[in-house]
């Protein structure tokens, strides 16, 4: 009789832990779901999106295989293969997209008409792949159950030529948006103080909307070279009676890269840049003479160089606004043979917006097809939203 006493003591003791530890498994997995992040993955979804990555990557793997991947341990893929391997992609119709500045997305209409339908509030799901710059793919399926908006998040990437599958989650989306402009634009939820001691940024932008041919040669020619890091050419207002404020030897890299298509070497201006050569560049892409960009710009009138100093933590603190994309939305031709190029500065880190300013490069064309910038004015106060310019070299 003792022993069978005991026995029920046991198994009802070993009953109330079981009860005790399923609530606490109920209230950590309700404690997550709030949270958003992390959140289990059903096991057939989880096996669906890593066999459907794993199966889009073998079908471009003769691209990959045979692509020039240089000597370096990352591998990084030059435009027109990645711009390759997208279309070998399109035709499983699917929605395609990559990592390419201005590239456009193969089969949008599937995911313009699935966000149409969730502002409309109807459940539904939409599968999105993109193919990054070192030969992976991501797989992105969003789902929307009529009210909150998930991604399962998937990366392949390649080992010894094998796909693989290097990380897959599940999250709910905080907030999102789809523009008039064709950007799906949201923010993931992420793990946020005190549980993490450092800002997390679950920004995100999708360009669904096909972006015009004319805009996106103009965008790859005169804006994408420059944006707004290292220089103030876009981020700033000028003109050619107002020149005095831009950030010349800053800028001289930057022009350098887009007229010769190849990295400034650092190691050759180490001293500065020679006079003739620094103000050669600089008067050919701005309406400028030599006395004015000695007057302008920091000179060693000894050397009779002028200086350069990289961007680094000594001179220059990250900010949001400085890693955004400039796009060209309109091209007005002026009475006077000028073109007025309308910008929009894409930021996709922290606010998450595909006009975070607006503003009005004019240039000059010539015949040669050589160009000038003629100024810039930033529109409706947007001056004010944007970071006050860090000059690298202080006089």
């Amino acid at each position: 009789m003792v022993f069978f006493i005991g026995c029920i003591f046991c198994a009802c003791k070993k009953e109330d832990r079981i009860v005790d530890e399923s609530k606490n498994v109920t209230k950590e997995s309700h404690e997550q779901w709030k949270k958003g992040y992390d959140l289990p993955i059903d096991e057939q979804e989880e096996k669906e999106a890593e066999n459907d990555c794993r199966k889009m990557m073998k079908l471009y793997f003769d691209i990959y295989e045979t692509a020039d991947k240089g000597a370096a341990s990352n591998v990084v893929l030059d435009n027109k293969t990645v711009l390759e391997m997208q279309r070998k992609l399109k035709a499983e119709e699917h929605a395609v997209t990559t990592t390419v500045a201005y590239a456009n997305m193969e089969n949008y209409r599937n995911v313009d008409d699935f966000l149409k339908e969730c502002m409309e509030g109807k459940v539904g799901s939409v599968v999105i792949y993109e193919v990054h710059q070192d030969g992976g793919l991501a797989r992105m399926k969003f789902i929307f159950d009529g009210t909150d908006m998930y991604v399962i998040s998937t990366i392949g990437s390649w080992n010894d030529n094998k796909p693989g599958i290097s990380y897959i989650s599940y999250t709910r989306l905080k907030e999102w948006k789809y523009t008039e402009k064709g950007w799906f634009c949201y923010e993931l939820c992420v793990p946020e103080p005190p549980e993490v001691t450092e800002i997390v940024d679950g920004s995100c932008l999708i360009r669904i909307k096909p972006m015009p041919e004319e805009h996106r040669k103009i965008s790859e020619c005169l804006v994408l070279g420059l944006g707004y890091q290292g220089q103030n050419i876009l981020c700033s207002n000028w003109n050619r009676e107002n020149m005095s404020k831009l950030d010349y030897n800053g800028m001289v890299e930057y022009l350098y890269e887009m007229k010769y298509g190849e990295k400034f070497n650092s190691e050759v201006y180490t001293d500065g840049v020679p006079k003739k050569e620094f103000e050669s560049l600089i008067m050919e892409y701005l309406p400028i003479k030599e006395k004015q960009i000695r007057k302008y710009a920091a000179f060693d009138e000894k050397n009779q160089t002028y200086l350069w100093a990289r961007l680094g933590p000594l001179n220059y603190t990250p900010t949001f606004f400085e890693t955004s994309m400039p796009e060209v939305v309109g091209i007005k031709e002026n009475k006077d043979g000028t073109v007025t190029l309308t910008v929009e500065a894409v930021c996709d880190m922290v606010i998450c917006d595909d006009a975070f300013i607006t503003h009005e490069l004019t240039v000059r064309f010539e015949e040669d097809g050589s160009f000038k910038y003629l100024g810039n004015e930033i529109l409706d106060d947007g001056i004010k939203n944007i970071p006050e310019y860090q000059y690298r070299i202080k006089e």
